[in-house]
């Protein structure tokens, strides 16, 4: 049984606690797959890749509305996959050649814990005074019937495929979905999206989700309040038996998207016989510092949260290095504002409350909602269908939470998000900070103003 300083289990975020500060630690760490996780390997770094080839696409095609007459060709699928892919699959080995190098043992095989603080790495049990645990999540599949009949996909392998498809169905209406119906329906698939809930987006701000319905609806064939119910194949594709408002359907199409959320990677780690508590659907029990439920023992990332951010997990990398460091002085992570973007067409931005869980607990409130073409830069865009919504309070006039949905709704929720970290009121973001004049951010100032 080898004994560590340091114990990382999981290399995606897990990777980057590593730095010179830790450097004094005998620290191993332990990913059965590829370093750098999630993110970088099946998810926000190559997603994004896609999604910046299908604007390009799509802007093309919008151009005529500013008088420029573009087209598209077929898309050279082959060529943007290998593009992402040929910046991103050399980085795996240059990692663990790095740690190695570094005096980090790196093991490459599954990990599962056999008591507390002791864990099995195909045939050697490790032990350590500290363990981080950062293992991740991965897709959730549902129970469908027929659904191990057929060759489906998820977040996880869809990017890598050979062939762009002509037809798609998507199974739910997240923002995992949503990007991917996004990408491949400005490739040229035939996108069809089967969503359980009343409108896409469900999470997000009731009228930003009912917009986003709207304009999905316009690029896919969108069934609301349906349920896959059987799957069956269908030549070289797949057949969907849909069961939705007005009775079931077969939806057929060449490839089949599976995109119903995602559940942590604590079952393959067996965390209970590593004695750590367990929330209700699988992830990490720790608290506002990231300690869990055994002594030593830290918990970060998609395995101990619901957020689902990696710039969440970055910052609990942050704070959970500071605490193995200086036992003495603890920090907890006192921002409590997540934000989070959903980069589909349009672009999705949101922080804070919504207006219906404003409602739903009683909190009093304001709302100023800005369209984008009441501004000189949204004339400029042709712009019709973005806004800006705000929400704040009413006697203190702190902003309560914000969400945008059209171009560049990532970058401009920004100083709305600063506003909030830092306790600035709707008034003081929006009278004494001026707006670059004519840039998109005088949506956010007018919006503000309104307040």
């Amino acid at each position: 049984m080898r004994h560590y300083d340091l114990v990382i289990l999981g290399a995606g975020s897990g990777n980057m606690l590593l730095n010179e500060e830790l450097g004094h630690l005998r620290t191993a760490i332990v990913e059965p797959d590829r370093f750098g996780g999630t993110c970088l390997n099946r998810g926000c770094i190559p997603s994004k890749m896609f999604v910046l080839t299908a604007d390009a696409a799509e802007n093309a095609r919008a151009a005529k509305r500013l008088g420029v007459h573009a087209s598209v060709a077929p898309v050279d699928w082959k060529t943007v996959r290998d593009r992402v892919f040929s910046r991103i699959d050399p980085l795996h080995g240059s990692a663990v050649d790095y740690r190695r190098k570094n005096d980090v043992d790196v093991y490459t095989e599954e990990a599962h814990f056999i008591a507390p603080k002791v864990v099995q790495v195909g045939d050697e049990q490790i032990t350590a005074d500290t363990f981080v645990v950062a293992v991740g999540s991965r897709p959730a599949v549902p129970d469908i019937p027929g659904l191990d009949t057929v060759h489906y996909h998820t977040s996880d392998t869809i990017m890598r495929i050979d062939d762009l498809p002509t037809s798609m169905i998507v199974l739910g209406g997240g923002f995992i979905a949503a990007e991917f119906g996004h990408v491949f329906g400005a490739f040229g698939t035939d996108v069809t999206i089967v969503q359980r809930g009343p409108r896409l987006l469900m999470t997000e701000d009731e009228q930003v989700s009912a917009r986003f319905t709207e304009l999905a609806s316009r690029r896919h064939h969108v069934f609301l309040g349906a349920q896959a119910t059987l799957v069956q194949p269908h030549g070289g594709g797949v057949a969907v038996t849909v069961k939705a408002r007005h009775g079931k359907q077969v939806l057929k199409a060449d490839m089949l998207l599976v995109c119903t959320g995602r559940r942590p990677n604590t079952d393959r780690l067996q965390a209970r016989a590593g004695g750590l508590e367990l929330d209700e659907h699988g992830h990490i029990a720790a608290d506002n510092a990231y300690r869990t439920s055994v002594p030593g023992v830290w918990a970060l990332g998609d395995a101990a949260n619901h957020f689902q951010l990696k710039h969440m997990a970055n910052a609990e990398t942050r704070l959970v290095r500071h605490n193995i460091l200086h036992p003495q002085d603890v920090r907890t992570l006192t921002n409590k504002v997540a934000p989070h973007a959903v980069f589909t067409s349009p672009q999705i931005a949101s922080v804070g409350l919504t207006e219906q869980h404003a409602r739903r607990k009683g909190i009093d409130y304001r709302v100023s909602v800005r369209a984008y073409a009441d501004t000189a830069y949204g004339w400029a865009l042709e712009d019709t269908t973005s806004f800006v919504k705000i929400l704040a309070d009413p006697a203190e006039r702190r902003i309560l939470g914000a969400h945008i949905i059209g171009p560049q709704a990532a970058t401009l929720i920004q100083p709305l998000i600063q506003a909030m970290t830092m306790g600035l009121t709707a008034d003081q973001v929006g009278r004494d900070v001026l707006y670059i004049h004519p840039a998109l951010t005088e949506v956010v100032e007018q919006a503000l103003l309104a307040l």
